[in-house]
């Protein structure tokens, strides 16, 4: 029988779905409300929603969410189409909530009635976390609950926010986690907000699956990243790169280090500081990774494959792939087909 092994936090997040895939275990769930206002900014919408939709996917039952309206009757967005909230928002409605995010938009009329201002300072009060998308941050400082917070907002909105709330840092930032306020100035901005929040919640390895997902789409058979080790220092950087460009013949740790115009005691030294693990261990699972994406995603044959990624032997990558995913490369999902 073939000793499972686990992948290091850095490649931990790329194979999440594939190592936690009858994880059982009960979660506890984080219910999201979307409040949507006139011609919200529908992309900035989804950039969230598809977010905690992919991380269900990971982890079952991670997130719910519910649309919200001011009213019964259905909501144009910015985009033309018509959306018809699951209900109508008011206090009952918070008691479910842990997460409620204002969505506004360019042609979302910046008024706030008091009916709106006391269900946000209801909000407030019952520990409910709030945010706002493109303009939403008005709304919260309208209701005066940015007071002493840094937030992001649309461009052309902060000179309105800083007029009505001035004890608020208005800033240029694309998004802002600011305790349990979350504010972001566009559709980007809201995608990267809900990352941010989500590995508050959840970790790092579940962001960089979520981001593994969401940026594949690009092409099925050429390798894509969504933000490569971004976190990690220029030297290690290129060390990475290296290995990366490298799979199908991998270069031993003298080259790696000769390459790098490094030492080999200060390549281990990066990988150990930054990524927790040790070169031989992260190429490793950089080269069966990327195994497991041709298998599914390519019509290459295993023997092809096992060569592509730099194994020695059938009975070598058969091993090293149990080893990691449970079962034999022979047994993967072609999803090609």
């Amino acid at each position: 029988m073939v000793e499972r092994r686990q992948f290091s936090g850095c490649m931990q997040g790329k194979n999440l779905r594939f190592l936690e895939a009858n994880n059982t275990a009960p979660v506890q769930q984080t219910r999201v409300g979307f409040l949507l206002l006139e011609h919200f900014s529908l992309p900035a919408f989804t950039q969230v929603l598809d977010t905690i939709v992919t991380a269900n996917l990971l982890r079952p039952k991670l997130f719910c969410s519910r649309t919200f309206g001011l009213g019964n009757g259905e909501i144009l967005s910015d985009l033309g189409l018509v959306i018809r909230p699951d209900a109508q928002i008011g206090p009952e409605a918070l008691k479910d909530l842990d997460l409620l995010l204002i969505c506004g938009g360019y042609r979302t009329e910046l008024k706030a009635d008091e009916q709106l201002i006391s269900l946000l300072k209801l909000a407030s009060k019952t520990d409910v976390c709030l945010a706002g998308l493109w303009n939403g941050a008005w709304f919260l400082g309208a209701a005066g609950l940015l007071d002493g917070y840094r937030c992001a907002i649309h461009p052309e909105h902060r000179p309105a926010l800083a007029e009505i709330s001035k004890a608020t840092q208005v800033t240029s930032e694309p998004f802002l986690l600011d305790r349990d306020r979350l504010t972001a100035s566009s559709p980007s901005g809201s995608y990267h907000m809900a990352l941010e929040w989500i590995k508050g919640l959840h970790g790092k390895a579940l962001v960089e699956g979520i981001e593994d997902i969401l940026s594949f789409e690009e092409s099925r058979y050429r390798r894509t990243k969504a933000s490569p080790n971004v976190s990690v220092s220029a030297p290690l950087r290129e060390v990475i790169k290296l290995m990366d460009t490298n799979l199908e013949e991998p270069l031993e740790m003298e080259q790696l280090a000769v390459y790098s115009g490094r030492s080999r005691r200060q390549v281990e030294r990066l990988f150990r500081e930054q990524l927790g693990t040790t070169p031989q261990r992260y190429y490793l699972e950089l080269r069966i990774t990327e195994a497991r994406r041709l298998l599914q995603h390519s019509e290459m044959s295993q023997v092809e494959v096992l060569v592509a990624c730099g194994f020695v032997s059938p009975s070598h990558f058969s091993k090293c792939y149990s080893s990691f995913f449970g079962y034999r490369p022979s047994k993967e999902k072609r999803l090609s087909r």
